[in-house]
């Protein structure tokens, strides 16, 4: 007899425990939701009781939230919430992938627009918990990113600048936290800049009613770069610091007059010389940055200076500005995470309107994962959320739902290595009041 059928092979495999819930850390996030009364706030604000799939959209909604915080990336996914005793954490009634799937068929560009004020209305009440940035600057990432698609059948996606096919939506991303403050699903051929002015308009009234009372500062790529839309900032009294495309004619024969006294060295690579100087480009201030490669061998490559510069109306040093600039890059982490963590790696549907809400959807889950660390104290303040790794660590733990004496008892598994960190936000989180609608 071989030793391996005295082993694992012997573990006998049976699926009949009612009571088990996979995903018993979606509690935390189920919590939170219920102190922020979404499921109302949605039946209240999305009305499509005329259209097929459309009654009681709340359960419909935070069945595909839920399930993106557990891990989904298709409708199908959903069914793991109609296992055991999940439902049971959930606090609504779980709906079936063939009913999501019909809900989200439902909706037109209208439709996408009412839960996109859904997640406005959340962002005011998750600020009122405590999560917002009360009367401290605000600092916001606006960029865009492509979700790839395959086929044709997909409504309005398109190859871009990328050469991918796909939808390319614009997303605005509070710095520090991650959080999304605003999407937009756009067509696949939609230029970086289009509907940025709408956008921006928009972004500063959902903040200012979500109660940011002080600075507001943006960040923008070259990809955004407009005068127009720098003429919307300071109608609303926004700064900014803003990329451009340092191959323009215009831009770069303003950057060769600087002098070369004006440059001033910084640390910023260990394998090549930077400086940095600011010029007066059409009454703005154009900072530059300019770096060059010190070993020979890939001086043949790059021999001369390259150039990366922004234009800003904030107050400061070229070299602070730039350091503060070059912090935009930080959106690609909470792009990723909405791709990689909050369902946003896959589009389900061939129409176009369902897309959009489930890119909501997917922006109401990415944000739960914040708000739910932020209030529970999961991470320390100075650490970002990922939310890999929060569902790795407190949602996907494995319990068992018991009536201990008429008290439902989720039971979780001995030694779990974050049990103190699940219990304090938990803890923490049923200790929040219930947000009254605004």
């Amino acid at each position: 007899m071989s030793p391996v059928s005295r082993g694992i092979d012997r573990v006998k495999v049976v699926f009949d425990e009612p009571g088990l819930v996979a995903d018993a850390g979606l509690v935390l996030v189920a919590t939170l939701v219920s102190r922020l009364g979404l499921e109302a706030l949605v039946d209240a604000t999305v009305r499509l009781t005329d259209r097929a799939g459309g009654f009681r959209p709340g359960r419909k909604v935070l069945t595909l939230v839920h399930a993106m915080v557990a891990g989904a990336s298709h409708i199908g996914h959903a069914d793991r919430l109609r296992a055991g005793a999940t439902a049971g954490v959930l606090g609504h009634r779980v709906m079936a992938p063939s009913t999501l799937g019909c809900f989200l068929r439902a909706f037109s560009f209208g439709h996408v627009r009412q839960l996109d004020a859904v997640i406005a209305e959340s962002l005011r009440r998750a600020w009122a918990l405590g999560t917002g940035p009360g009367a401290s600057r605000l600092v916001v990432d606006v960029d865009s990113t492509i979700c790839q698609v395959y086929g044709r059948a997909k409504s309005g996606a398109a190859y871009g600048y990328t050469k991918v096919l796909g939808y390319h939506p614009i997303l605005a991303v509070r710095a520090g936290t991650g959080e999304v403050l605003h999407a937009r699903m756009r067509k696949g051929l939609a230029n970086t800049a289009r509907g940025t002015r709408r956008f921006v308009e928009e972004l500063v009234a959902r903040a200012r009613r979500a109660g940011a009372s002080g600075e507001i500062v943006m960040r923008f790529d070259s990809g955004f770069w407009s005068h127009a839309t720098i003429a919307v900032l300071g109608r609303l009294d926004v700064r900014y610091t803003m990329a451009v495309h340092c191959g323009n004619s215009a831009v770069a024969s303003v950057i060769a007059s600087i002098d070369e006294s004006a440059w001033e060295p910084i640390a910023y690579t260990p394998d090549g010389i930077a400086q940095v100087a600011e010029v007066d480009y059409k009454g703005h201030r154009l900072v530059v940055r300019r770096t060059r490669l010190v070993d020979v061998a890939q001086q043949a490559l790059f021999p001369g200076w390259r150039h990366h510069g922004f234009l800003s109306d904030l107050a400061g040093t070229a070299v602070e500005l730039d350091r503060f600039h070059r912090q935009h890059a930080t959106v690609e982490l909470a792009i990723r995470d909405i791709k990689e963590g909050s369902g946003m790696a896959h589009c389900p549907s061939g129409n176009f309107a369902a897309n959009g809400a489930w890119l909501a959807c997917a922006v109401l889950a990415h944000n739960l994962c914040r708000w739910t660390a932020i209030l529970g104290q999961v991470h320390p303040a100075d650490q970002l959320t990922v939310v890999a790794t929060l569902r790795s660590r407190l949602v996907c733990v494995p319990g068992r739902l018991v009536n201990r004496s008429g008290t439902p008892t989720l039971r979780g598994p001995l030694h779990w290595p974050w049990q103190h960190q699940f219990n304090r936000a938990l803890v923490r989180t049923r200790a929040l009041p219930a947000v009254a609608s605004g």
